[in-house]
């Protein structure tokens, strides 16, 4: 049994998205909450159609028993998370396709919700006690074999692997840069944003470095902020208030060996260069019968700037090592570039909420009403991490 185009995304809805910490007094619950009635009002359902969650990562931010009493969701049906963190972005969507078609649910919810301040209103993100921490985990022996080589956050580990693409393949900062600028041009239209001041070359070089070779503006932003994207049958979504996105293919995981990824750097060597994205986008491709020319706008999940390049390599738009030229070209400026990336301003500088944003702005996009509306977009991928397994790749397409 194959998913193809069984199922369709038929409602997104966000919240404002705010800077660290200011989304208070709200809580988690109340992001989420406004999040998914948001997407359910934009889909012409109520929340009494929904019977399903699939998430990834934190997910709600908190008790899925008490954010479907509070939301007035008769009965869930299906319930089921992505193990990893931001890696699931796109396959959460690919989850709930999974479920319905499994006749497990008829309606899906896929949220992220994103709030990191210290809060007597509810749980957190952020490192209690620990004013200005920007990492936390507790003890390991992995962690103790990688923090003496002050590999302490994602900053410093994501470092390494832009460092060895850059020993390997001779790519340059100026390669990260074009990611960052074309991506903030992005952003600059889009009110939702939270940066939109055009960001120049001399911007770039002029900022202070956090981890070598990346500087502030190769970092994702810190946000907080919710993203819901409601999924039900294709049939179904016909008759809905928008033009169905057909979710025509789903994949996620990633070789064995990758599995850490950045907090171990165990991945075989000739994948240690890469996202870890390779297999993911092979099955992607495989399940959908199409390939990367076939794709009118790309949303690569972006919370380092060289993982875009790298991302673009693995997806096949270039070849292994081609990432920076072909940035540099300007093959992924809108609208001129021959794959528009991260027409929102993406998590560099829209906002992040975690990779959710990609799959909203996917859908506006085949919808025809995106800010940065790509011509007759019809295929859009969307991805998720690099980062521990699993990594995801989605496909969605206009019928």
């Amino acid at each position: 049994m194959t998913l193809q185009d069984k199922t369709a995304v038929v409602g997104v809805g966000a919240t404002p998205y705010y800077k660290r910490g200011r989304s208070l007094p709200q809580t988690n619950l109340e992001l989420a909450g406004k999040a998914v009635l948001a997407a359910v009002e934009d889909a012409g359902l109520t929340i009494r159609d929904v019977d399903g969650l699939a998430l990834y990562s934190m997910g709600l931010g908190g008790d899925t028993s008490l954010f479907a009493q509070v939301l007035g969701i008769p009965e869930v049906r299906f319930t089921a998370t992505l193990t990893g963190g931001g890696g699931g972005a796109a396959g959460s969507v690919g989850l709930a396709a999974a479920a319905i078609v499994s006749g497990q649910a008829e309606c899906v919810v896929s949220l992220m919700t994103l709030q990191q301040a210290e809060s007597r209103f509810g749980a957190s993100f952020a490192p209690r006690g620990k004013p200005g921490a920007q990492y936390s985990a507790p003890p390991s022996p992995q962690g103790n074999f990688i923090q003496p080589a002050g590999l302490i956050g994602p900053g410093q580990m994501f470092a390494v692997l832009a460092q060895r693409h850059m020993h390997l393949y001779g790519t340059k900062r100026e390669h990260f840069a074009e990611v960052a600028i074309s991506t903030r041009a992005n952003a600059v239209p889009r009110e939702t944003a939270i940066m939109r001041t055009p960001l120049t070359l001399d911007d770039y070089f002029n900022a202070r470095m956090i981890a070598e070779p990346f500087c502030l503006f190769d970092f994702c932003l810190e946000c907080d902020g919710a993203v819901g994207v409601v999924t039900t049958t294709a049939e179904r979504a016909r008759d809905l208030r928008h033009p169905p996105v057909l979710v025509t293919a789903s994949a996620h995981g990633g070789h064995g060996r990758w599995g850490q990824a950045i907090t171990w750097m165990g991945m075989p060597d000739d994948e240690f260069a890469s996202s870890g994205h390779r297999p993911v986008a092979q099955r992607l491709w495989a399940m959908a019968g199409l390939g990367p020319s076939d794709v009118d706008v790309a949303l690569l999940y972006d919370h380092f700037s060289a993982m875009v390049v790298l991302q673009l390599e693995d997806y096949g738009f270039c070849g292994i090592g081609e990432g920076g030229p072909f940035v540099a070209d300007g093959n992924i400026r809108f609208p001129t570039g021959s794959i528009p990336v991260n027409t929102h301003g993406g998590n560099l500088s829209e906002a992040y909420i975690i990779g959710m944003t990609h799959v909203k702005e996917a859908v506006e996009q085949l919808r025809g009403t995106a800010v940065n509306q790509v011509e007759d977009a019809r295929v859009a991928l969307v991805t998720g991490g690099p980062a521990a397994i699993p990594t995801s790749g989605l496909l969605l397409t206009r019928p």
